[in-house]
């Protein structure tokens, strides 16, 4: 395991870990990103590649959190569908976010080509339909996405076709998405890491925020140090905590759980997974999975809605994984691990300003890797004087949760508790 990070396949794999001090005096800069994760790093990474003067404060490792530890699935448009998303906002503002993602797609690649990182890009993801009555929407959504958001990439699959592309008799049909991609998360973060570095992004590990002041300049508080800044990027997600109350009851912090197989051998990982393409289901509590480069299978399945992790994650995740691959019951797990995201009430992300010196981002709902990304560009765009699709972004409806930070969890049950059993019908 790698000193400091949680015990993962991600972690057993990284590549480019370097070790950051902890800020331990006080310092000046034009912008404190608070949060070492994707929305941090993007957004650290486009300012200072805009000439400013940048400090990222990350309370534990580069990439500690959701963003070195998910699926690493990287989809098209937002977590809702186009289908859905028009219904709510209407085809231009549907075009607009739909339009982001790709941009957001494209900031990743951009970074991956720019700065050589070695995530392991690959293309390609397939959506396994599991329900009767959502037969018929992948061709919808295909044909949509064709003749309305000028994406020729995306097809239906009949059940015969996704059965040769997935080894599971779960599946009724897919969509499959042959621009979409997927990565290895964390090593992807320290790409970003390392690039901002060389752009002169100021890093501090280890330097956990404790308060700030709503000022201008603000000052931005650690045990050990400060940093007074002209702005303030906050990055926290799902591990914002109690840091900032005015944004906290928009969020719930969920905890989703992965594991990873032993080598398969290059014949039997293909003949569960055709390709290095990602796959996820239509659950409201989502499977997903892919294979890796050495041939296991990563599958991430399950969640809980609480503080802490079960105490044995592999036991946890393994009948998900049997649900849909029963051939696997005789297959070792190697790696198995959890991580916290965060959710919003309408699976939307929340994007915004709470004073002119205060940008945040946070809520993707599982769909974090381009939208984070996208995210910290933005920011960085709205703080360097282009703030139009900051402002786009910013104008989604995000509500806060019932009962806000007190009572969010009691109810967050019972509506998982009702979507899973609508899941299993």
């Amino acid at each position: 395991m790698s000193a400091g990070y949680p015990q993962s396949y991600y972690a057993a794999t990284a590549s480019g870990i370097a070790d950051y001090p902890s800020l331990r005096e006080n310092l000046r800069a034009d912008v404190c990103v608070i949060g070492g994760g994707f929305t941090g790093l993007s957004a650290a990474l486009n300012l200072a590649e805009q000439g400013m003067d940048v400090v990222l404060l990350e309370a534990e490792r580069i990439g500690f959190g959701a963003s070195g530890r998910n699926g690493g699935l990287i989809g098209s448009g937002q977590r809702k569908d186009v289908l859905e998303m028009e219904k709510q906002f209407g085809l231009q503002r549907s075009r607009d976010f739909w339009d982001f993602a790709e941009a957001g797609k494209a900031e990743i690649r951009d970074r991956v080509a720019r700065h050589n990182i070695p995530c392991d890009l690959q293309y390609g993801q397939l959506e396994g339909v599991h329900k009767k009555s959502y037969v018929g929407m992948a061709a919808e959504i295909a044909a949509a996405l064709a003749e309305r958001y000028d994406y020729p990439h995306a097809r239906a699959t009949d059940r015969e076709e996704t059965r040769s592309l997935v080894a599971t008799d779960d599946f009724l049909e897919g969509l499959f998405d042959e621009q979409a991609m997927t990565i290895h998360p964390l090593n992807y973060a320290l790409g970003l890491a390392a690039a901002a570095r060389a752009a002169g992004v100021r890093i501090f590990e280890d330097s956990r925020v404790l308060g700030y002041t709503r000022t201008d300049p603000a000052s931005v508080r650690t045990a050990t140090g400060s940093v007074d800044a002209s702005f303030i990027v906050l990055a926290c997600n799902g591990y914002l905590g109690k840091l900032e109350r005015r944004v906290a009851g928009k969020i719930m912090p969920i905890n989703n759980f992965m594991l990873a197989t032993e080598p398969l051998g290059e014949e039997r990982a293909r003949e569960l997974i055709a390709g290095r393409f990602g796959v996820h289901d239509t659950r409201f509590v989502v499977n997903y999975f892919r294979r890796s480069g050495e041939h296991r299978l990563l599958y991430g399945g399950g969640e809980n809605y609480r503080p802490g992790f079960p105490r044995n994650i592999a036991a946890f995740v393994r009948p998900y994984m049997l649900e849909l691959f029963p051939q696997l019951s005789d297959v070792r797990i190697d790696y198995a691990w959890g991580g916290t995201l965060s959710v919003t009430v309408n699976r939307l992300p929340h994007v915004g300003r709470l004073s002119p010196n205060l940008y945040f981002a946070q809520g993707y709902s599982g769909h974090g890797l381009s939208t984070a990304n996208f995210a910290g560009k933005i920011i960085a765009e709205a703080i360097t004087g282009t703030a139009s699709r900051f402002d786009v972004f910013a104008s989604l409806p995000i509500h806060t949760f019932p009962g806000g930070t007190w009572f969010r969890y009691p109810g967050m049950v019972l509506g998982m508790l009702y979507y899973s059993m609508k899941d299993k019908l």
